[in-house]
């Protein structure tokens, strides 16, 4: 009787543990999509004309994109050791064996995304200031970004 507990009890921690590894790669994807969503849903379409230019939602786009690139740091604190059920991309363990070199792409970002602010007045500025953030974000992404499927 006291081997059945022990193994249940093993068996519901070990699950646990799974779910909470899986609830990180979570937190970490919701992130990294919230901040496409601003960059690539809203950005990147006015620059390509897809939507209409609109100041205010470009602000709040850039400003969105500054209060997500601030969490990053903190979010891949921990590595979830798993990628997201049907996830596009993941992060490579390359993060969590080089985290100093991760979290040092970040200011380069921060910088970029500083540099834009206020300045943006039509589409010709958006698309400058488009272009040098992404490039920002590429230099994380080309190593520490994997795809999926």
């Amino acid at each position: 009787m006291k081997r059945t507990m022990i193994v249940a009890g093993v068996l519901v921690l070990g699950a646990g543990a799974v779910m909470a590894q899986q609830e990180i790669a979570v937190q970490q994807d919701n992130l990294m999509r919230s901040i496409a969503k601003n960059q690539y849903g809203v950005i990147q379409k006015m620059t390509k004309g897809d939507i209409p230019f609109d100041k205010k939602a470009a602000d709040q786009a850039i400003a969105s994109i500054e209060a997500d690139v601030a969490k990053i740091a903190k979010t891949f604190e921990i590595n979830p050791k798993q990628d997201v059920v049907n996830a596009t991309y993941g992060s490579s363990p390359k993060v969590w064996q080089n985290k100093a070199d991760f979290d040092s792409k970040i200011p380069p970002v921060q910088k970029a995304i500083a540099d834009a602010k206020g300045k943006i007045t039509d589409v010709a500025s958006l698309k400058a200031a488009y272009t040098t953030i992404n490039d920002r974000c590429n230099d994380c992404h080309d190593t520490y970004r994997v795809k999926l499927k």
